[in-house]
């Protein structure tokens, strides 16, 4: 790489670093081909990225970013994993892990919190903000629900009462 390329790389990744709610580190060392493009898919099936970059290039684009204590496991072959949701990248690097032993989880950075890998798997257990946001609005709609069946409880009960009426007076 020339030094007009390793400039764009981290001007690349600063930019990411900076949209991204959560950025994974881990290794890859022993993945096949087929398995990173499997990675990369479901990646970009929850909006997360994955991108393998130099040590040194993704340390300098950490640099001045509030999880910048991050870098500390920038060693060896290293995957950087980012998403806007803070769970996404987590919950599918988590998951890929338990299925690929080669992939191992080091740690990664949530905001200016960096976290370690135990940190990671945390945050992998939680649920994503679309599960969150769905979970919210059932609760929001569960309400109105019920207030409009109590509503119409008592009209469908004095419906009854005039039928029944109406059938005792036409018999």
């Amino acid at each position: 790489m020339d030094r007009a390329q390793k400039q764009a790389e981290i001007e690349e990744l600063d930019l990411a670093f900076s949209e991204s709610g959560v950025v994974v580190i881990s290794h890859y060392v022993g993945l096949t081909v087929a398995q990173m493009s499997e990675l990369r898919a479901q990646m970009r099936n929850v909006g997360a990225r994955a991108k393998v970059a130099k040590n040194t290039l993704a340390r300098r684009a950490f640099e001045g970013k509030p999880g910048a204590g991050a870098a500390q496991y920038l060693k060896g072959q290293t995957l950087l994993a980012f998403s806007e949701d803070p769970v996404a990248a987590a919950k599918v690097v988590v998951e890929f892990s338990k299925k690929h032993e080669k992939l191992v989880v080091l740690g990664g950075a949530m905001g200016a919190t960096v976290l370690n890998a135990d940190g990671v798997k945390a945050l992998a257990e939680l649920p994503s903000l679309d599960q969150l946001r769905g979970g919210l609005i059932g609760l929001l709609q569960a309400p109105a629900s019920k207030l409009a069946r109590v509503v119409q409880a008592p009209a469908g009960q004095l419906a009854r009462v005039f039928a029944a009426y109406s059938e005792k007076d036409a018999a």
